[in-house]
């Protein structure tokens, strides 16, 4: 069962839990609408060898019983989760926020919440693509896909300012095209059709390494 506490709590407080050296390399993805279809066009491609742990928010409702890790542990080769909280992040591994709670990112390790909404969402995009930025810095890669609303934009923006890589779905072929549109009203953000996105993950995450 999953830990419903509070950031910082998330992780816990251990003081003899080791810090990582360096910032982890997180790609960050979020998803409303479409959202399955998107995510195996997106991660089917990547393979274990991706040298960076990957964070998945899906718009979902807070009494659905999730499903995903399976669907997709079905359809792809990376191994797929839903998070827990506490655990450290490995690369080539994704991570699935549950119903009703926040994921983030804190010194290297899953963080799991059940702070306020943010933009009618709980899980958020923005919550997520905020905690990485801040996390990560640099070694960050944010991937907004299909969705309606403007959750994502924020969060995109701050990964951009912090210095990550920012990619965004073509919002003329997405199904649901106001959360592209809402990112890209701020510039700097890579568009790229959805079976482009994951060459493009992997070239952000190769840059990503060497920061």
């Amino acid at each position: 069962m999953l830990n419903r506490v509070s950031e910082p709590d998330a992780v816990g407080r251990d003081e003899e839990r080791s810090r990582p050296t360096t910032p982890p390399i997180v790609v960050a993805i979020g998803v409303s609408h479409n959202g399955v279809v998107a995510l195996k066009r997106v991660l089917g491609p990547l393979r274990e060898s991706l040298r960076a742990a990957i964070l998945v928010v899906r718009h979902i409702s807070p009494t659905h019983i999730s499903r995903l890790s399976h669907v997709l542990g079905r359809s792809i080769a990376l191994p797929v989760k839903d998070a827990v909280a506490g655990e450290p992040l490995q690369p080539g591994v994704v991570y699935l926020a549950p119903p009703d709670l926040h994921l983030v990112v804190s010194d290297g390790h899953v963080g799991l919440n059940a702070g306020p909404k943010v933009r009618f969402s709980r899980p958020s995009i923005d919550v997520l693509f905020d905690s990485v930025a801040r996390v990560c810095g640099p070694r960050a890669v944010g991937v907004l896909l299909s969705g309606g609303g403007s959750d994502g934009a924020a969060g995109l923006a701050a990964i951009r300012h912090a210095g990550g890589a920012t990619i965004v779905q073509d919002p003329t072929e997405a199904v649901t095209p106001l959360m592209p549109r809402a990112a890209l009203a701020a510039n700097g953000h890579r568009v790229a059709r959805i079976d482009d996105i994951p060459e493009a993950v992997r070239l952000a995450v190769s840059e990503a390494t060497t920061k």
